[in-house]
């Protein structure tokens, strides 16, 4: 694998100040700078029938999503959001199914969808194995027909972060997918701009402005209908465990996906995504 390096401390800036200005090209901002989730913007989801094996359900609680400020905010500049990870045994779905614990998870669907452009989120999150936060788009319909972009997603791995693209006949196990390692002594525990740009013809995607992965619509047409032409949402969410975790680091015990020490982790309150910014700007059409 290719190694990914940070841009310079200037240009991170850059990336940060350019983000909270509003253009004409701005389709949505959002820099969580409120007290609460701004719900004219966002949806709060609450499952309780999970998929991928996946070991949370999603709640909507000021434990699980809230906001930040300064000191707390690590970093951020204008606040931040956090998606949390809680250990509570024993709680019960709507659906009256058990779960150990609960998260968070916010989606911007039917408030704004978008055809085409760049979105972008500047991020910050706990590493252990089996947290798996993620950055995405997805279209309304039957899945994976609708289509989905995964920007950023991470699985415990400190050391690198995927990206990947889902539609008919190219799903799951996707082969149009990429890990994009970082540089020795970077990793997703720190600050980085995660985004993707998106055309009629093609998915870039990006890690600090660097393109880590390209998709064109010829490499997504040898596996099926390119599925990137419609309307799709974002979604920040933090998973647990599950099918693409323990996959890759084949732990079965405490939990399908998830070590003793990431439990340890999140008894303690230390398992956060952190979220400074979103941006989605036009595209061509």
């Amino acid at each position: 694998m290719k190694l990914y390096y940070l841009l310079s401390a200037g240009l991170l800036i850059a990336l940060h100040t350019n983000a909270q200005q509003t253009k004409t090209d701005t389709v949505f901002f959002e820099d969580f700078n409120e007290q609460n989730l701004d719900r004219n913007k966002w949806n709060v989801e609450v499952t309780g029938q999970t998929v991928n094996d996946e070991q949370q359900a999603y709640v909507d609680s000021t434990a699980t999503i809230y906001m930040v400020k300064g000191k707390d905010a690590e970093g951020a500049i204008n606040g931040a959001l956090v998606l949390k990870a809680i250990y509570q045994p024993g709680f019960m779905s709507k659906e009256k199914k058990s779960y150990d614990f609960i998260s968070g998870r916010i989606n911007t669907r039917s408030k704004m969808e978008f055809p085409y452009g760049t979105a972008s989120a500047r991020m910050k999150m706990t590493a252990g194995a089996g947290l798996w936060p993620a950055f995405w788009a997805l279209g309304n319909g039957k899945w994976p027909d609708c289509g989905e972009i995964d920007m950023m997603e991470t699985i415990g791995d400190s050391t690198w972060v995927s990206h990947a693209l889902h539609g008919p006949n190219y799903f799951g196990n996707t082969p149009l997918a990429y890990r994009a390692h970082f540089a020795s002594g970077t990793d997703v525990t720190q600050w980085h701009v995660y985004s993707v740009d998106w055309s009629p013809t093609s998915l870039i995607f990006k890690v600090d402005g660097k393109v880590t992965y390209t998709v064109t619509k010829p490499m997504v047409e040898k596996y099926g209908r390119w599925a990137f032409d419609n309307k799709k949402f974002i979604i920040l969410n933090f998973a647990l465990g599950g099918g693409y975790p323990g996959g890759y680091n084949k732990i079965s015990k405490p939990y399908y996906g998830i070590s003793e020490s990431t439990v340890n982790k999140i008894k303690a309150g230390e398992a956060k995504v952190f979220v400074d910014w979103v941006l989605v700007t036009k595209g061509k059409e």
